[in-house]
């Protein structure tokens, strides 16, 4: 589930919040805007700084006790030396976010020198990334192990009225990434054609899409025979979706989205070495990215023309497989 993002701005001395992350770029002095928060902890930052316990690089984080009855803890995660800010930003924020769900701070509040509105798109985005996590089939803790889970998320700045737009798309990315995510990590029991058919119906029914699906019967009546070879070895019925999103103009060509969506892949007859099968889950990520992209460019509200495509199957060894040089013909007439 994507975080509730939000953007303030407020001295950081004056913060209240069970974990501070500072995404800092290399360098060993402490950022103006970090001279209130560093005298609220007693020069523990300016210190850490100055003999070198954190240098700003790459992915590196240093954890140190906050302030009273304030910031209770401070992350620091270094940058680098950006050639791409916002990627920097992203990345930075994804393990701030990753260490807050792993902590349980339930919250956590973020600060970077230099940000405007790509920037809080990104900390937003990297926030949602790092602190996901596939929980859905998992065995709860007992309860002496459970640990809050990250449900929110504020960017501290001094600029947050320009910066509201970027949190806003932040969301709806995250939303879209949520989407695609679950249906990836989903084993190939749980993850069907009719789970990807669904979940895309899901999608079109709220955000008012179109949607065509085919069973079938209906490929058959439209002549699909390569696709259908696929599916000649399963006894789950095969999808064909396409999720239509117009909010352009009527006479504007569309963006058209094509995703894969073999919910599970053995090989069929010819089928894949035992070692790792259990990836093979994955392939239908691209259906997965279909349809996830088409929820976040619903919840962007873009001023452009979509449809989202995928054929969903599973590709399984039975005495109905399609057969090492078998001929199918496909729906544009032609043999294969």
């Amino acid at each position: 589930m994507a975080l509730d993002l939000s953007v303030r701005s407020t001295d950081l001395s004056a913060l209240k919040t069970p974990l501070l992350a500072l995404l800092l770029p290399a360098g060993g002095t402490v950022p103006a805007g970090l001279k209130s928060l560093d005298d609220a902890m007693g020069g523990a930052l300016s210190t850490a700084l100055g003999r070198g316990d954190f240098r700003g690089a790459r992915d590196e984080t240093l954890h140190l006790q906050g302030t009273r009855g304030g910031v209770e803890r401070v992350l620091l995660v270094g940058m680098g030396k950006p050639t791409t800010l916002g990627l920097a930003l992203r990345r930075a924020a994804g393990i701030a976010g990753r260490q807050a769900h792993r902590l349980g701070t339930g919250q956590v509040s973020a600060w970077t020198p230099r940000i405007d509105r790509a920037g809080a798109e990104a900390i937003g985005v990297g926030l949602n990334l790092g602190s996901w996590e596939y929980t859905d089939l998992r065995t709860p803790p007992a309860p002496e192990e459970r640990r809050a889970p990250l449900t929110a998320a504020t960017l501290i700045a001094p600029n947050a009225a320009t910066l509201r737009g970027g949190i806003a798309a932040a969301t709806a990315l995250a939303a879209g990434y949520d989407v695609t995510r679950r249906l990836a990590m989903m084993p190939g029991n749980v993850c069907t054609p009719d789970v990807l058919a669904d979940t895309a119906r899901d999608v079109a029914k709220r955000h008012r899409m179109g949607i065509t699906v085919l069973g079938r019967k209906e490929m058959e009546k439209e002549g699909m025979g390569s696709f259908l070879s696929v599916a000649q070895g399963t006894a789950q019925e095969p999808r064909l979706v396409a999720m239509e999103y117009r909010r352009g103009r009527k006479d504007a060509k569309p963006l058209v989205l094509v995703g894969k969506g073999l919910c599970f892949d053995t090989g069929g007859i010819s089928i894949k070495p035992a070692e790792r099968m259990e990836f093979m889950k994955f392939d239908m990520c691209g259906a997965a990215a279909v349809i996830g992209a088409m929820e976040a460019i619903a919840r962007l509200g873009l001023k452009t023309n979509v449809i989202g495509v995928f054929g969903a199957t599973t590709n399984m060894p039975s005495g109905t497989a399609v057969k090492p040089g078998d001929v199918v013909r496909a729906s544009t007439g032609k043999t294969i």
